[in-house]
C-alpha cells in the first residue's frame, strides 16, 4: 500500500507532544503503563540519535492523567467537583505519572524533568522568562522536560482549563515548530463521527479557518476537560508562534514516528501566518483579563486593521478593576473582544478620561503618564 506524504507539513526540530488523559489512563482504568513504553520508545528513538546535532529533534511532554490516576489510587468513579479533592487526587497520581516516565525514559538513557505550572506562572513576565529559560537548557542538554499543570495549587481564576490550552502555550514558550496533541480520536473530522458515520477525517487545513468552529462540537471525556474544540483553540494558540498542530490517535502504530516521517495522518492545522513577536505572544496568551475596554466602532475598526496604539478618546465604557500594567481586553460594543494589551492607567482614573481626547488628560486627571491607554508595543490583536 502506497502511503501519503504531507505536503505543507514544515521542517521541524523542536516538538511539543501532549498525551490525554483517555488515552494515558485508558479511559479510567489506571495509567496504561504499555502504551506509555511504546510512545517512550518512540520519543527516545527520535531524540538519541540526533541529540547535540543541528539536526537534533528536541522534544517537551506535556501530560495529563495525574487526577485520572489519583483517582485509581484512591478507588474514585467520578471526578469529584470539590477543588480540594481533585489537588488530592492530582497530589496523589502525580507521583505515578512520574514514575511511569522516568522509569520507562531511563530505559532508554535519557533522564526527565518534571515542570509543574499554573497560568500565574506564565503571565508574570519575570517567571515566564524563567520558564523559557529553564525548558530550552534542560531540551538543549537531551533532557526530556515532562510538564503538567499544577493541579495541586491551581483555583479556576489561573487554571489553564486543559492540558491542550497550556501545550500551547508551552508551544509559545519554546518557540516549537509544531505541536502533537495525541488524542483517542484519529484526527479532527468535519462532523462528530460518533454520531455521524459518514463524517470526513480532515487532513490539512489552516488553522485560523472559522469554517472548523462548527464543525469541533464541544465533546468532553469523564476524565479529562478537553474537547475537539479546546484543541482548536490550542491550534490557533500555538499558530501565534507559528507553530502547527497535528491532532492525532495515540493509538496509530509508530504514530510519531510516522508523524516525523511527514506520513499524512490525523489533522494538520497550519499557521499560515507570520509568527508574532516574542512579547506578543505572551500577551495573547494570556487567559484571565483584569478587565474590559469596550471601544466604539471607529476605534474597533482602526485597531483590528492597523494594530495602532488605542487612545481614551475610542473608548466608550471601562469594565473591572485593574492597576497600571494590567492586562485588559478589548472589546467591540457586541462583547467580542479584538485585542488585548499592557494598561497605562488605572480603573479609576480610565473611566474619567475614557471618550476624551489626550490633549484633554493632564486637565482631568492633573497629570499624564502615558498619551495612550495602550501602546502598540503592549497590545496585540486577537
Amino acid at each position: 500500500m502506497r502511503i501519503q506524504q504531507r505536503n505543507h507539513l514544515p521542517k521541524t526540530r523542536r516538538w511539543v507532544v501532549k498525551i490525554g488523559s483517555a488515552l494515558l489512563t485508558n479511559e479510567g482504568s489506571g495509567l496504561d503503563y504499555d502504551a506509555i513504553a511504546l510512545w517512550v520508545k518512540q520519543m527516545a528513538g527520535l531524540i538519541q540519535p540526533l541529540i547535540h546535532t543541528e539536526e537534533a529533534l528536541e522534544i517537551v511532554l506535556v501530560s495529563s492523567g495525574a487526577v485520572a490516576e489519583g483517582m485509581k489510587r484512591m478507588g474514585w468513579e467520578q471526578r469529584p467537583n470539590s477543588v480540594y479533592k481533585l489537588q488530592a487526587a492530582a497530589a496523589v497520581g502525580q507521583m505515578g505519572l512520574v514514575q511511569a516516565y522516568e522509569s520507562q525514559f531511563q530505559k532508554h538513557q535519557l533522564h526527565t524533568a518534571q515542570i509543574l505550572l499554573t497560568h500565574d506562572d506564565l503571565s508574570n513576565r519575570t517567571r515566564y522568562l524563567n520558564a523559557r529559560s529553564v525548558l530550552l537548557k534542560l531540551i538543549t542538554l537531551g533532557i526530556v522536560p515532562v510538564v503538567n499543570e499544577n493541579d495541586t495549587v491551581v483555583t479556576d481564576e489561573i487554571r489553564f482549563g486543559d492540558n491542550d490550552t497550556l501545550a500551547a502555550l508551552v508551544a509559545n514558550l519554546i518557540d516549537a515548530d509544531l505541536l502533537v496533541i495525541l488524542t483517542d480520536q484519529d484526527g479532527m473530522f468535519d462532523c462528530d463521527p460518533r454520531a455521524n458515520p459518514q463524517a470526513q477525517l480532515l487532513t490539512e487545513v489552516d488553522a485560523s479557518d472559522t469554517n472548523l468552529d462548527a464543525m469541533a462540537g464541544d465533546s468532553k471525556g469523564a476524565l479529562g476537560r478537553g474537547g475537539m474544540a479546546t484543541k482548536l483553540r490550542a491550534a490557533r494558540l500555538a499558530a501565534r508562534s507559528g507553530a502547527a498542530t497535528i491532532i492525532a490517535s495515540g493509538r496509530e502504530e509508530n504514530v510519531l514516528n510516522r508523524i516525523y516521517s511527514a506520513e499524512q495522518i490525523g489533522t494538520l492545522l497550519m499557521a499560515n501566518h507570520e509568527p508574532l513577536l516574542a512579547r506578543k505572544q505572551w500577551l495573547a496568551g494570556h487567559l484571565q483579563m483584569k478587565g474590559q475596554l469596550v471601544l466604539d466602532k471607529g476605534a474597533a475598526e482602526v485597531l483590528k486593521s492597523k494594530g495602532s496604539s488605542l487612545l481614551a478618546v475610542g473608548v466608550k465604557e471601562v469594565v473591572g478593576q485593574f492597576s497600571r500594567g494590567d492586562i485588559v481586553a478589548c472589546v467591540t460594543e457586541t462583547g467580542q473582544e479584538i485585542a488585548r494589551g499592557l494598561i497605562n492607567y488605572n480603573h479609576q482614573d480610565a473611566i474619567k478620561i475614557k471618550g476624551h481626547a489626550t490633549h484633554k488628560i493632564a486637565d482631568i486627571l492633573g497629570y499624564i503618564d502615558e498619551p495612550e491607554l495602550i501602546h502598540r508595543d503592549n497590545l496585540v490583536v486577537i
